[in-house]
């Protein structure tokens, strides 16, 4: 029938377009606009919580502050230093942006999961979801741009010219790699028990109550949450940017606009991370239906994501910073142990119920198999800074 009517097939061309350019828009939009009260709210709550006013100037409770602090910036000089690479020097800070924005594409915010319709609606005539993209492979995505992003801060100091920066993206790209591989197996959980690798068929297996939260034992949760921090540079593991350190980190070269896309792609990313923690294990937007079928699914989604942006400051207001060895001991000594093993506890108790098995068999077994791994880890761990104490001394008497 297109064929027949190139007409026809035009108008639906146009209107297929003008869906996708409306959602690119509101996706850019609503981040912008979210981040700016991001930081309004951040700092509004910490104030608070220290017996504080925070801003009250600009605007109604100082809800403009964060327009007039980034009208400031942007009228700023724009400084470059003379020993950059000045392509790379100006590419890095769009490659730490872009990715919070392309990760966010494929968040669904809205739609009616309960009818079985993975979350379609309707619009100028024309079914589509209520998010910007749904690939295939929809959290891979998620996980190659948090992986994308370590080049934006690692490129940022190696491009200044300087050393303090170049340290400081050392730093910060070997903290996001060793968590990365905690935010991986936490994530697998995820695909095992929904059997889906897109966010909207992951939200779709939890219409019924069923959150992964609970379904995987909670634990991948709390292993995301914070490597999701980590990652993301917040308190307390934003140590490249410590107020004790004696530049900012990475970007101590950067100045203007080019700064304040830094600082926007770090809130961005912790409402970012917030998203994917409500998609993932809290949901989406799944809820009661009380306020209409389209206006449910927004409110639920939003709520949670405010949630837990309000978890993200109370921990920044509440808990010092660690130490960096503490962070990378966190990292790979402690997290990544317990996500394979966790993971391995999920493994074992699918294919018990696929041969029948009971789960009173199965949990200790997992978890006798998992204190023995562990305690062999922590002797060989033992032994060996023994051996490296032994040697020190040794060459010392020599």
């Amino acid at each position: 029938m297109l064929a027949a009517d190139p007409l026809l097939a035009g108008k639906i061309g146009f209107a297929v377009i003008a869906i996708v350019a409306l959602k690119v828009l509101i996706t850019f939009v609503f981040l912008l606009v979210a981040t700016m009260l991001m930081i309004w709210f951040e700092r509004k709550i910490i104030s608070d919580m220290q017996n504080r006013i925070g801003p009250n100037r600009a605007g109604p409770w100082g809800i403009l502050q964060s327009v007039a602090d980034g009208i400031k910036v942007f009228f700023k000089e724009d400084l470059t230093p003379d020993r950059a690479d000045r392509p790379v020097f100006k590419l890095a800070p769009f490659l730490s942006l872009v990715p919070a924005f392309i990760t966010f594409s494929v968040i669904p915010i809205g739609g009616d999961f309960s009818r079985g319709n993975g979350g379609v609606i309707s619009m100028f005539g024309h079914k589509t979801l209520f998010q910007l993209a749904d690939p295939p492979i929809g959290f891979l995505v998620v996980l190659a741009m948090s992986s994308i992003a370590v080049y934006g801060v690692m490129l940022a100091g190696w491009s200044s010219g300087s050393k303090y920066p170049l340290l400081g993206s050392v730093r910060a790209s070997a903290q996001m790699v060793s968590y990365e591989a905690a935010l991986g197996l936490s994530t697998a959980a995820i695909f095992l028990v929904t059997g889906a690798l897109n966010t909207n068929a992951i939200v779709a297996a939890q219409h019924t109550w069923r959150w992964n939260l609970w379904v995987t034992g909670g634990v991948p949760f709390v292993l995301f949450l914070i490597a999701g921090t980590a990652e993301a540079n917040r308190p307390p593991f934003d140590l490249v940017e410590a107020e004790q350190e004696i530049v900012a980190g990475y970007h101590t070269e950067y100045s203007s606009i080019r700064f304040a896309l830094f600082y926007l792609a770090e809130f961005m990313n912790a409402i970012t991370l917030a998203a994917i923690l409500t998609t993932l294990f809290l949901g989406g937007p799944n809820g009661p239906l009380f306020l209409g079928g389209f206006v449910s699914p927004i409110f639920w989604f939003f709520l949670k994501l405010i949630s837990l942006l309000f978890c993200f400051v109370w921990i920044r207001a509440s808990l010092p910073r660690v130490r960096y060895d503490q962070l990378m001991d966190l990292g790979w000594k402690v997290m990544i142990p317990i996500g394979l093993g966790w993971l391995l506890i999920l493994i074992a108790f699918r294919v018990g119920n696929e041969v029948g098995w009971h789960w009173y068999a199965v949990f200790p077994a997992c978890v006798a198999v998992i204190v023995v791994a562990y305690g062999l880890l922590v002797t060989a761990m033992r032994v060996s800074r023994r051996n490296e104490a032994l040697e020190d001394l040794e060459g010392a008497f020599d």
